[in-house]
């Protein structure tokens, strides 16, 4: 259920709500719109069903939500969400770019990357530390190790880190290197990591499971949102079908459905969901016509040597030219 106050609700007015709703068990979530306070419950239908709530002084009305996600909703909040990085803003109309290698590899290599995709104009460096890999013998990452070089670079530069976790008892590790935690296709719908990263003060960037519907991928950031934390961005990066000539479908759709249905977020990783360079630089032009609030792109001084998913990685030159059409897009789409 959501609760609608009155633009002229008082604090105790909505003080009341809140105690009533949470007196019978429920929990409350605040969202401060334009001109009015919404107040999401989330719990027991039964007991929600059960609610008198317009019987409160400064309700203007309730309104159910069909839906299973609630927080993520349109309908709990019509302002599109603006996450804030430590002033690196994302969403309502700010793009954020994300790009790096793959995997950390080697102090030199991070460095030349971080200097390359600052200079073309990312606010971001993405780099793996932890590489959850399909086959056990591929390069794993050099785990803290990893994150200490991510930290290291980021001060450096003043590009702000986004790095996956994999562990639900890495949290603290992990909170104490990255601005931003990423939970990666195959941890989706690993919920137990959904409700640590939730409690944690930290962003959070969930990407789209291999064969997630769009439901399902809201439905996991509700987990997030229902934790308390608010701060989450939507990250579309292809998904399983039966085409082979790309690693996987990416599904530009996802992004117009997500502006429909939800008020997070939504960057687009153009790397993984093609798996092919060359397509890197359509794909991310296209991303941003969509509308899509940023990107991912994997980049990488020497491709050919890389670890780990060279043959979709940009070198910094291709890089380059990507951030300069997109730049161009993002102005006529209204995006600074």
């Amino acid at each position: 259920m959501i609760i609608v106050m009155s633009p002229e609700a008082t604090e105790v007015n909505i003080k009341k709500v809140q105690d009533k709703i949470v007196s019978v068990g429920l929990k409350c979530h605040l969202s401060q719109g334009a001109s009015r306070m919404i107040i999401g419950v989330i719990g027991d239908k039964k007991i929600i069903s059960g609610l008198q709530m317009k019987a409160f002084d400064g309700v203007e009305k309730t309104v159910a939500i069909t839906e299973k996600y609630k927080l993520v909703s349109r309908e709990f909040k019509h302002e599109d969400t603006i996450v804030n990085i430590d002033g690196v803003l994302v969403g309502g109309g700010h793009l954020g770019i994300m790009a790096g290698p793959c995997a950390v590899e080697s102090m030199e290599q991070l460095q030349e990357s971080a200097q390359a995709v600052k200079a073309a104009g990312a606010q971001f460096l993405r780099g793996g530390a932890f590489k959850p890999r399909t086959s056990p013998y591929d390069f794993q990452g050099f785990a803290e190790k990893g994150l200490q070089m991510l930290k290291t670079v980021g001060e450096k530069t003043g590009l702000k880190i986004v790095t996956e976790i994999v562990d639900v008892n890495a949290i603290d590790m992990h909170c104490a290197y990255a601005d931003v935690l990423q939970v990666g296709a195959r941890n989706m719908q690993n919920f137990e990591l959904l409700k640590v990263v939730g409690k944690s003060k930290k962003p959070v960037l969930l990407k789209r499971g291999m064969s997630a519907t769009i439901s399902e991928w809201l439905n996991a950031a509700e987990y997030i949102l229902s934790e308390g934390n608010y701060n989450v961005i939507l990250c579309e990066r292809g998904i399983r079908t039966y085409e082979t000539f790309t690693r996987n479908t990416l599904d530009l759709s996802a992004v117009a459905a997500v502006k429909e249905l939800s008020h997070l977020p939504i960057i687009v990783d153009p790397s993984h969901g093609t798996g092919r360079w060359q397509m890197v630089r359509p794909m991310a032009r296209a991303a941003i016509a969509a509308g899509a609030d940023g990107l991912m792109i994997e980049v990488h001084p020497h491709p050919e040597v890389a670890l780990s998913d060279g043959d979709q990685s940009l070198t910094p030159e291709n890089f380059d030219v990507v951030m300069k059409e997109v730049s161009q897009i993002a102005a006529m789409m209204g995006k600074k």
